[in-house]
Parts: C-alpha cells; structure tokens; sequence
C-alpha cells in the first residue's frame, strides 16, 4: 500500500492493550484496571447503589456509589448525576437490561475523553471498567497478546521529565 492510500485515521490511532489502566478525573478515580472488549458497544462501569432521586427543587437526578465497599478503590462518595439517559443495553450474556448511562471523562494515555459509560453492578466480574467499541471506534486498535500498553507508555513520558 502506497503512503498516499493510508488513511489519515489510521495513522493516528494509539495501540492499547487487553487490559489498560484508566483514570477517570472527574469521578476522583486514578489508575483502575479496564478490560478492552471488542464485543461490547457500550463502555461500563462498576457503581453500586443506583437509584434516581427527586431533588427539593424538583429536578431528577441519579444516585450511585462508584464501584462498592469491597473494592480496594473504592472512595466513600455518593455521586449524584442530573444529565443522564435510561436505555436496553445488552449485557454478557446477551440479555437486555435498562441501564443508566452517564456521560463522563476518561483518561488513556495522555488523551481525555469524553465518553458514555452504563452503570452496571459489576461485582461478579473481575474488571469495574469495560470498555467498548464506541470509545475504541477511530482512536485506539487492540494487541490481544499486550497489557497496560498506555500505563507504561505514560510513565515512560513521566521518568523523561
């Protein structure tokens, strides 16, 4: 294939790993382990305690603990979100589950995103973070065979300074 062929999207896509290290800025969350899953369309995170609240000046918001008590990450603070949607989300298994969705940041490499995550509770899996194919989708392209591919990457960058 000839230079000129290459697409400029594909040149600029980062390669990533199974298994990353993100960071989630706005949720106060550093470093938490994500699985990379081609599989699923929507990104996930592990909250538990997930329930909508009507706030004295009547507006609807969403309460949720991030991730739960026996995770070692875990932070005490109940979120409250008042931009969210309600959707069917397939899950593993491929049962259709209502889900809320939040949209929020992530951190991978040194690129913020921002991205939707449904809320799920997660418990019974081994990563709280998944991410799917609509945050991978023109950004990122998975080596099944590497691991924390931007985690190593950003502490390289960090030791140069």
């Amino acid at each position: 294939m000839k230079n000129k062929d290459v697409k400029r999207s594909d040149v600029e896509k980062k390669l990533i790993g199974r298994r990353e290290k993100v960071s989630f800025p706005e949720l106060g969350i550093e470093e938490i382990e994500a699985k990379i899953d081609t599989g699923a369309y929507t990104s996930a995170i592990h909250c538990s305690d997930i329930h909508e609240e009507v706030q004295p000046d009547g507006t609807k918001v969403i309460a949720l603990d991030l991730l739960d008590p026996s995770h070692p990450q875990y932070n005490h603070k109940k979120l409250k979100f008042s931009e969210y949607d309600f959707r069917e989300i397939k899950n593993s298994f491929g049962d259709v589950q209502e889900r809320y969705v939040i949209t929020t940041k992530i951190q991978v490499f040194d690129e913020v995103i921002e991205a939707e995550f449904s809320l799920s509770d997660r418990s019974d899996m081994k990563y709280p973070v998944l991410i799917g194919r609509k945050l991978l989708k023109g950004r990122f392209v998975v080596d099944v065979s590497r691991k924390n591919v931007a985690f190593k990457s950003r502490n390289k960058q960090q030791k140069k300074i």
